[in-house]
């Protein structure tokens, strides 16, 4: 007997074909992004991450990725940023958050482990964080991270 049903996700996400075609407070977290990529330490991978984040007080914030000898103890530019935040800024809410590289040939899109990470943290502030993954002068926008990661662990 065949109990399977199939079923079919929709994730539904805007691209920009230009970045100047952005709302202007996205571009400024991308902009913030692309300087914050100057700070990433990545001697290994020549992989440089910006993270910038709008936080509910308005305040803009940015990391960058760290590479580590010891592979794979580095850091990534988004868990780097949103742990920060969480310390630093444990009252406010991440709103949005934007993704640059450099090399930037095409657009930035977080690692499954960032994936996880910002929905963990969309499930402890109880509300969505906005998603802009840029690079290539162009940019694609999720309204949350569970469009980047349907199949969500949860204990």
């Amino acid at each position: 007997r065949n109990c399977a049903m199939e079923q079919s996700l929709h994730i539904t996400f805007r691209h920009y074909e230009h970045l100047a075609d952005l709302p202007a407070e996205d571009r400024e977290l991308v902009e913030a992004a692309v300087v914050a990529t100057a700070r990433a330490y990545a001697p290994y991978s020549n992989f440089r991450v910006g993270a910038a984040a709008r936080l509910s007080c308005g305040q803009v914030v940015s990391a960058a990725n760290v590479e580590s000898e010891a592979f794979p103890s580095g850091m990534c530019a988004e868990r780097s940023l949103l742990y920060y935040c969480s310390s630093a800024y444990a009252g406010e809410r991440v709103q949005t958050i934007a993704i640059a590289s450099d090399p930037s040939e095409r657009e930035c899109y977080p690692c499954g482990a960032c994936r996880q990470g910002l929905l963990d943290v969309e499930r402890r502030q109880g509300t969505t964080i906005r998603i802009v993954m840029a690079g290539g002068g162009t940019a694609t926008v999720v309204e949350s991270a569970e469009s980047l990661l349907p199949f969500t662990f949860m204990l």
